[in-house]
């Protein structure tokens, strides 16, 4: 094919994936109850899940510390044409979060032709893995960082005589933040299974490099969480995980190859 029909392919594939992305949105769109008021505004609320598990679990204990967004937040819209903006905004992110897998497809099926007969036989379950990963990614957030995040962020107070009455934009889109940069970074394994494909990195390229990776892990904890401590640590461990998996998986590759060039 040439450069132009190539191109022309693409277009077709990100044609479709943006179908998908609209079909989802205007789903969301039409089901603005669930979206907002059990998805959206679960964290906030004291019957969320994560929520009650802590209060229970202190009460266990004995650790009122854990209890936590046990007062609903107060939330406001300042702009005329706010909730409106809003929930289209909302329901484009959603329909991309649940088109995600199809999107995926789309892109391997772009990629697929370029690829040898056995590097398709072994990149199978990518579009599976890739999957798995985000929604993981997703989920952890939502019901792990987003509900300390609105604890933190929603009760912060530099005086008493300051009350929070949160901007529900900016709610909005601190939750949505946080939830998409999770099931993005979540795809480290994915990244780095197709980089080392290309031999763009190794894994003796991972481990010398493990300590600055930690670095950048910690940097990106701290952006997409509040500043505490326990949010951050939060994100940190899994992502450690998930590269030094991503070690792994690159000495698979570079086994593979091995074996590949001796046979």
């Amino acid at each position: 094919m040439s450069f132009l029909d190539h191109l022309e392919e693409l277009r077709w594939h990100i044609i479709r994936s943006f179908a998908s992305i609209i079909v989802f949105a205007v789903l969301a769109f039409v089901f603005k109850s669930f979206v907002f008021d059990v998805v959206i505004l679960g964290p906030s609320r004291p019957d969320f899940f994560t929520n009650q598990f802590l209060c229970n679990l202190s009460a266990t204990f004995n650790m009122p510390v854990l209890c936590i967004n046990q007062v609903q937040l107060k939330f406001q819209n300042i702009n005329m044409s706010g909730q409106f903006t809003m929930h289209i905004w909302i329901a484009f992110v959603a329909g991309a979060i649940v088109s995600f897998p199809y999107i995926f497809w789309e892109f391997w099926r772009f990629v697929k032709p370029a690829l040898y007969e056995n590097e398709v036989k072994h990149s199978r379950g990518a579009i599976f893995a890739a999957s798995m990963l985000f929604s993981l990614g997703i989920l952890f957030a939502y019901y792990l960082i987003a509900p300390l995040s609105v604890y933190f962020l929603g009760n912060y107070q530099v005086s008493e005589s300051v009350e929070n009455i949160i901007n529900f934009g900016s709610y909005v889109s601190t939750i949505s933040s946080i939830v998409l940069a999770s099931g993005v970074m979540f795809e480290l394994p994915v990244f780095i299974y197709f980089l080392s494909k290309v031999g763009l990195v190794t894994a003796s390229f991972l481990k010398k490099y493990r300590r600055h990776a930690i670095v950048v892990v910690l940097a990106l904890a701290a952006i997409i969480t509040p500043p505490d401590v326990i949010s951050q640590i939060m994100v940190c461990l899994p992502l450690i995980v998930l590269y030094e998996a991503g070690i792994i998986i690159a000495k698979r590759v570079e086994k593979k190859k091995k074996r590949e060039m001796e046979s």
